[in-house]
C-alpha cells in the first residue's frame, strides 16, 4: 500500500480527519487563492479551480468562503499572496518524502520543514533527488463497500482509467492527469462518492518499514500533517497494519 494510502490509514484510526478540519479548510482557501491567481477565477475556464472547488464541497465549506478565497485570488479583494514551492528529502530508514507547500515566506517555511525532517532522522534534499522515484496519476480512492468491483471498472475503463487496483478496504483507481476529471465525474454519476479524489505522485517502488523506523515515519507525518504550510505529503513508505496499531497503543 502506497504511503500516502496507508497515512490515510493511520490518520483513520487515530480520529484526526474531524479534528483538523481546521487546517483542511485553511489549506483550501490557499488552493483556491493560487489557482484562482495563476489561471483566473472562471472555474469553467480553469480545470485546476473547478477540481479544488470541488474538493472544497465535498468538505462542506461555505459557498461564501468559496468565493471569497477565488476573489483574494483574483484581486477583487486584499489578501496574502502565497507561493507553491514543493521540497524532496529522506524520512526514516531511507524513505523518500515529497512535500508540497503553499506558502507566503518560503525562508521561514523552508527552515521549519529542514528542521522538522531532521528532529525526525530524516533530512531535506535536493530537487530531483527524490522526484524522480515517483509518478504523477490521478488516483481515485473507493471504499469496496460503496462499489461493485465490475461495475467499477468498466466505468472507470470507459472514463479513460488505466489500471484499478485493490488495496484491502479499497479500491484506488488509477488515470493519466489528463483523464482525472472525466474518470472521478464517471465514478460520481454511479452515486458514488470518493474516499479521495487528487492528482497524486505515486510511487513507483516501496520501502518497508519496522520497529523504529516505522514509528518515527509515523511521528514525522503526524508532525508534517498539522504544519499550516504544508499541503500535501507523497512518500513510498509501507508499514504494516501491526506497526500501525503498536504505534497508537
Amino acid at each position: 500500500m502506497s504511503g500516502h494510502s496507508k497515512w490515510h490509514t493511520i490518520k483513520h484510526k487515530k480520529g484526526a480527519a474531524d479534528a483538523k478540519r481546521g487546517k483542511i479548510f485553511t489549506r483550501i482557501i490557499k488552493e483556491l487563492t493560487v489557482a484562482a491567481r495563476s489561471g483566473g477565477g472562471d472555474p469553467n475556464m480553469n480545470p485546476r479551480l473547478r477540481t479544488i472547488i470541488a474538493a472544497a464541497k465535498e468538505v462542506n465549506m461555505p459557498a461564501d468562503n468559496i468565493k471569497k478565497a477565488i476573489q483574494r485570488g483574483t484581486g477583487e479583494l486584499p489578501g496574502v499572496s502565497y507561493e507553491e514551492i514543493t521540497y524532496e528529502g529522506y524520512g526514516p530508514g531511507g524513505s523518500a518524502l515529497i512535500i508540497e507547500c503553499l506558502t507566503d515566506n518560503k525562508n521561514r517555511t523552508v527552515g521549519e520543514i529542514r528542521h522538522t525532517l531532521e528532529k525526525h532522522a530524516g533530512n531535506l534534499g535536493a530537487t530531483n533527488s527524490v522526484a524522480w522515484m515517483f509518478s504523477k496519476k490521478g488516483l481515485v480512492v473507493v471504499e469496496k463497500s460503496k462499489a461493485d468491483e465490475e461495475k467499477l471498472l468498466n466505468t472507470a475503463l470507459e472514463a479513460g482509467a488505466d489500471d484499478m487496483a485493490d488495496e484491502g478496504d479499497t479500491w484506488e483507481v488509477l488515470c493519466d492527469p489528463s483523464a482525472f476529471e472525466a474518470v472521478r465525474d464517471a465514478i460520481k454519476a454511479l452515486g458514488i462518492e470518493p474516499a479521495s479524489a487528487q492528482v497524486a505522485m505515486l510511487p513507483q517502488n516501496y520501502v518497508k518499514l519496522t520497529g523504529t523506523p516505522a514509528n518515527q515515519m509515523i511521528k514525522l507525518m503526524d508532525v508534517l500533517d498539522d504544519h499550516e504550510d504544508v499541503k500535501q505529503v507523497w512518500s513510498n513508505f509501507d508499514i504494516e497494519e501491526k506497526e500501525i496499531e503498536a504505534s497508537l497503543a
